[in-house]
């Protein structure tokens, strides 16, 4: 029998392999997500609790820096750590940095970081926008426009008021919608695994 670990909300894999790795199926994928979200995790992880949302989007984020492509321009001789960013109120309190700790993405350790100003967002690879800043949301993604820093958020209409990736509550489980034309506009690529778990993927400005 195969033993499994946590290594994080959402995460659960044989010792030694992250799931959702870029070299796993899509079935592995899809069987990972449809599991927690449909039976939850005290089904496959015994005594283990059902993650929050706010675990479910923490693990998300992460797992979209592992199906996102930025271009060479952010990517090229670039030692920087990965940087998952939160814009404004924190939800996700300790289970971001839970999710992260001791992973890595394209060799580059994952790091958490919280600002208060989208200017601060500009070395970021991945930003969640927190619905605290729903007012300011437009300068915040005007202060954006020409960087590749994938914008992620909960708030209502996001996508369809310029943001990426939207996450949406149906039937009481996490999924999310995307914006593609505002994603390739920023010059990234969202690997077509991550558009068959999509619940949505619009092409509009």
């Amino acid at each position: 029998m195969t033993h499994f670990r946590a290594r994080g909300p959402f995460q659960c894999a044989p010792k030694g392999r992250t799931a959702w790795s870029r070299s796993g199926p899509l079935s592995q994928f899809m069987a990972v997500f449809l599991a927690w979200s449909l039976i939850g995790v005290s089904s496959l992880l015994a005594q283990q609790p059902k993650p929050t949302a706010y675990e479910v989007k923490a693990a998300y984020l992460y797992n979209f820096g592992k199906f996102v492509e930025w271009p060479a321009k952010v990517t090229a001789g670039n030692n920087e750590p990965f940087t998952i960013c939160v814009l404004g109120k924190d939800p996700f309190g300790a289970s971001l940095d839970a999710t992260i700790a001791g992973e890595a993405i394209d060799g580059k350790s994952v790091l958490a970081k919280r600002i208060s100003k989208p200017q601060e967002a500009l070395n970021c690879r991945v930003l969640f926008i927190s619905s605290s800043e729903d007012a300011q949301l437009k300068e915040i993604l005007a202060t954006l426009e020409k960087t590749s820093v994938l914008t992620v958020s909960d708030m209502s209409q996001f996508t369809r008021r310029g943001g990426m990736i939207q996450f949406v509550d149906d039937a009481n489980r996490v999924r999310f919608e995307v914006n593609l034309t505002i994603a390739e506009r920023a010059g990234l690529t969202l690997s077509s695994q991550l558009l068959k778990v999509a619940i949505s993927a619009r092409r509009n400005s």
